[in-house]
């Protein structure tokens, strides 16, 4: 397979090159990770490990956790939720049909100026998005599940679905991934918790598990030291 061009701007899934050339990259200290500086940064992780400007290239889209919305309603919802999702280096998938465009003025002001930052991804219909994420681990959010969201184990790289605001997954879906399906718990009386906050609850969960990786954990007071 032919190495791509020095910056680094193509990648294939799970494969470390070596790149040489500065090219463009914005460099955390405290991480000591180097980003490739382009609407979708998050998705690709480059190491320094030379002072010559020598650097491997890894492709860690297959570590980004994955939140999937089938046929979601509400564009408020969809906004909130992509900004969770840029704030966690999360890809966004969206499976049509959507109850809004994906240029709606609310649908942006719900993500604030996150939204040109964010990856997201449409699909047609839930059989093409399981034919362009072939042997995707999918977690099934729905209010069905025997289990809740902190009996499973969640793996690097898999996706968390939830449901249309109105009726959740089909339960032809849910019986496919019974293993696999999730519960936030809450009294017997309430039908559902609002998608955005649900998407939060389970992501959050997840990334706990992971060791909150790559994220800041620590904050700073900006008129005043701690």
């Amino acid at each position: 397979m032919r190495i791509p061009d020095s910056h680094g701007k193509r990648s294939f899934p799970g494969l470390i090159m070596k790149v040489v050339g500065p090219g463009n990259f914005l460099f955390n200290r405290k991480f000591r990770w180097n980003f490739l500086l382009n609407k979708k940064a998050h998705s690709f992780l480059f190491m320094r490990i030379t002072s010559r400007s020598t650097f491997f290239l890894y492709d860690r889209r297959d570590h980004n956790m994955n939140i999937v919305l089938y046929e979601p309603e509400m564009p408020a919802n969809t906004g909130n939720i992509g900004r969770t999702c840029v704030a966690t280096g999360s890809v966004l998938h969206l499976i049509e049909p959507l109850g809004f465009k994906i240029n709606d003025k609310m649908l942006k002001r719900a993500g604030l100026d996150y939204w040109d930052k964010l990856d997201v991804r449409t699909y047609v219909n839930f059989e093409d998005f399981l034919a362009k994420n072939p042997g995707a681990k999918i977690y099934m959010a729905t209010t069905k599940s025997k289990q809740t969201y902190t009996d499973v184990e969640y793996e690097d790289g898999c996706y968390i679905m939830f449901g249309k605001e109105s009726a959740g997954i089909p339960e032809e879906i849910l019986l496919e991934h019974k293993e696999t399906a999730v519960r936030i718990p809450m009294l017997d009386h309430i039908r559902s918790l609002n998608l955005g906050n649900s998407v939060a609850i389970v992501l959050y969960e997840a990334l706990r598990q992971q060791g909150f990786k790559e994220l800041e954990l620590e904050g700073q007071l900006h008129k005043y030291e701690w």
